[in-house]
């Protein structure tokens, strides 16, 4: 087997120089591609009835991506335009007066935005920035530009989504305000597409979790071109449920029933809680609306007679703990909890949870929005979408 001195790098440090020498490779080769298809004709190649443009030389431009500072030869060339003038050509790859890769912005932006200042970041970032320069203007221009991009899209027209459900709760994440730690609530409103793309309609910030805040957030999105949707899957906070029914009084609600059963077991005594979940689980995971049916009977008059608290709570959520069983069974695993939105705040949980609080309210969005501009948070196709198609259209927005 041939040594690391026989292939020409050795030392440390040596793979990731190999690396970002190929990366350097293959950014010019993209780059080459990019302008031969501008300018309608390859180096060298005579002129031809399609080309718009001749070159001019390279210069240097250092880019850093995930794997560090890389310099690379970018190619010149003047384009001539319609109206007979010559212009500069810009790559749309490399923009001009990019610096840095996204994920690497993203990086900058996520260490940032939990509350490491511009000092302690370089030196977080020290084995990915490599000597990169990064002044505390650039961060600022990075987080003006997120904070723009945020407000664009909180205000963005939603009506061409055509959403059929809505999934929405409150999360609490730990914040500094003034000189306290305290927990506030974001609100957040997920969507399912009519083709069963599941999209984050709205994050917003509100002092408590109660009726009117809902019924804001509500509004908002009536506001932003959002039709009624089918059905709204919720925690069974009664704040959020008036609000629903006031905007699109004909919504059905489907209570979350995670969130019942876990009501149900801080009811019960110690002695009675797995027997509780058994029974449960056996009428919320029966395979037909009939079976489900039979199930809910026999637990009612079951649990009336074992515990009188797990009774009243039950009664309580009434048959917005079933109305799953109205849409199609491809869809129950989906629409019977609110664990879509669980599992993006479980991501953001993750990312942030070295951190004691945050820095900021505005942080806390921003960090989130950051989350899923990048990519970083994905969301699936909702189970059984298919049977999307069986729902009825969309009403018009009120």
């Amino acid at each position: 087997m041939e040594s690391d001195s026989s292939l020409g790098w050795q030392g440390k440090g040596a793979l990731e120089e190999l690396m970002r020498e190929r990366i350097r490779s293959t950014i010019e080769g993209i780059i080459e591609e990019e302008l031969v298809t501008a300018l309608g004709a390859a180096r060298s190649q005579r002129s031809g009835p399609v080309r718009v443009g001749y070159r001019h030389g390279k210069r240097s431009r250092t880019l850093t991506t995930s794997l560090g500072p890389t310099t690379i030869a970018m190619p010149r060339a003047r384009m001539e335009g319609e109206d007979g003038r010559r212009r500069e050509w810009r790559s749309a790859i490399i923009p001009r007066y990019q610096r840095r890769t996204e994920r690497v912005d993203e990086a900058i932006l996520g260490v940032y935005l939990s509350g490491t200042n511009t000092r302690r970041l370089r030196g977080a970032l020290a084995p990915l920035l490599r000597g990169a320069p990064l002044s505390k203007d650039a961060v600022s221009r990075l987080v003006g530009r997120l904070r723009e991009d945020f407000a664009g899209w909180a205000q963005r027209d939603l009506g061409e989504l055509k959403i059929r459900y809505v999934f929405l709760d409150g999360w609490y994440p730990r914040m500094r305000i003034g000189k306290k730690r305290v927990r506030v609530p974001v609100l957040v409103t997920l969507g399912v597409c009519a083709d069963g793309r599941r999209v984050v309609l709205d994050l917003r910030l509100a002092g408590v979790e109660s009726a009117d805040a809902w019924l804001d957030a509500v509004r908002s999105l009536g506001a932003r071109n959002l039709g009624a949707p089918v059905l709204a899957i919720v925690d069974g906070n009664p704040g959020l449920a008036a609000a629903l029914k006031v905007q699109w009084p004909q919504i059905a609600i489907q209570r979350c029933t995670n969130h019942k059963l876990w009501n149900l077991l801080a009811k019960a005594p110690a002695h009675l809680r797995e027997e509780l979940a058994e029974d449960y689980r056996r009428m919320i995971y029966a395979e037909s609306r009939e079976a489900v049916e039979h199930a809910r009977v026999g637990f009612a008059r079951k649990w009336k007679l074992r515990c009188k608290t797990v009774s009243a709570s039950f009664e309580e959520a009434g048959a917005e703990l079933f109305t799953f069983t109205a849409f199609p069974v491809s869809q129950w695993k989906a629409l019977r909890t609110t664990n879509a939105l669980e599992r993006i705040n479980e991501e953001f949980r993750r990312r942030t949870k070295t951190q004691a609080s945050l820095p900021s309210e505005e942080a806390v969005l921003l960090l989130l929005f950051g989350l899923l501009r990048s990519g970083q948070v994905t969301l699936r196709r909702l189970v059984g979408w298919h049977d999307l198609t069986t729902i009825s259209e969309q009403p018009q927005a009120a």
